[in-house]
């Protein structure tokens, strides 16, 4: 199992943040509710599925230093 995160779509793939490297996946082997910034779970026979604590946790992060960023 590998964890990762969506870092962007272009055309039909989905570029994957993984150990700080990309992989590029079709969007149809991604669950219909992915979008960009979510946290997914690459498991080992190959099927994807997203985190949804990871991705609370990671949007909570986001959001925290945009505050700090803009006070």
């Amino acid at each position: 199992m590998k964890r990762g995160v969506i870092d962007r779509f272009e055309g039909d793939l989905a570029v994957i943040e993984v150990d700080g490297d990309t992989i590029d996946v079709a969007k149809t082997l991604l669950p219909k509710k992915a979008r960009v910034g979510d946290a997914i779970v690459i498991e080992d026979d190959g099927t994807f599925r997203i985190d949804k604590e990871a991705t609370k946790k990671l949007r909570k992060e986001i959001d925290a230093l945009m505050d700090e960023l803009f006070e």
